[in-house]
């Protein structure tokens, strides 16, 4: 690619009114050009293998399939692919997934008129960028031990609104195991109580998805 050819943009995110954001702020520069738009993951991913682009810009919260699977997708048949994703959520499970996953930047919503351009002028060339909120909180728990895939199901349950009798009926343990479970989860997080618990697990992106309705 010489220096006269735009830096290709593929924006992938579920609102059609934030795609057109980012379209008409890189309509403004010289350098780059959004080329393709995907509204759910799964699009993301056809997107990609169709136009490849030089930057992929990605939600989190996809229908059909999470920008996280879609980043995971796309980077197990693309290596090199050059992944950012935007979103709202700055908790550090989320960020330490994304960035595990092979994403080259973490940008939150919030910030991109101020940072996206920059971002992906640089993620172009290789480089790494994660937002100084989203590292203060990724060295925060750096170290910690994380939940267990059953204790982030049991806090789900809990934030449901399930208390430790039906959590053991909906899945299949004991009562007393479960309250071991919370036991854990409050120990884990820091947290006061169960309550508490949900809060902390919202906050630092543990807990994201929509809370399975009781019962």
């Amino acid at each position: 690619m010489n220096a006269n050819t735009p830096i290709r943009i593929l924006a992938a995110d579920d609102h059609p009114v934030l795609r057109a954001g980012i379209a008409a702020l890189i309509g403004t520069e010289r350098d780059m050009k959004v080329v393709a738009e995907a509204a759910t993951g799964r699009e993301t991913v056809e997107r990609f293998r169709a136009v490849l682009p030089d930057v992929t810009l990605l939600d989190i919260q996809m229908p059909e399939m999470s920008g996280i699977d879609a980043l995971i997708a796309i980077r197990s048949e693309f290596p090199s692919a050059k992944i950012i994703i935007l979103t709202t959520y700055g908790g550090d499970v989320l960020a330490q997934r994304a960035l595990k996953a092979g994403a080259y930047a973490y940008i939150l919503k919030g910030l991109v008129r101020k940072d996206l351009l920059d971002t992906i002028r640089a993620v172009h060339l290789g480089q790494k960028r994660i937002h100084p909120e989203v590292a203060a909180g990724l060295a925060v728990h750096l170290g910690e031990d994380p939940l267990s895939e059953r204790e982030v199901e049991v806090l789900r349950l809990v934030a449901a609104g399930n208390s430790n009798k039906e959590i053991g009926v909906r899945l299949s343990i004991t009562e007393h195991t479960a309250k071991a479970h919370m036991k854990r989860i409050v120990a884990k997080l820091g947290a006061n109580d169960r309550t508490h618990a949900v809060t902390v697990a919202l906050e630092r992106g543990i807990l994201t998805q929509a809370i399975p309705p009781k019962g």
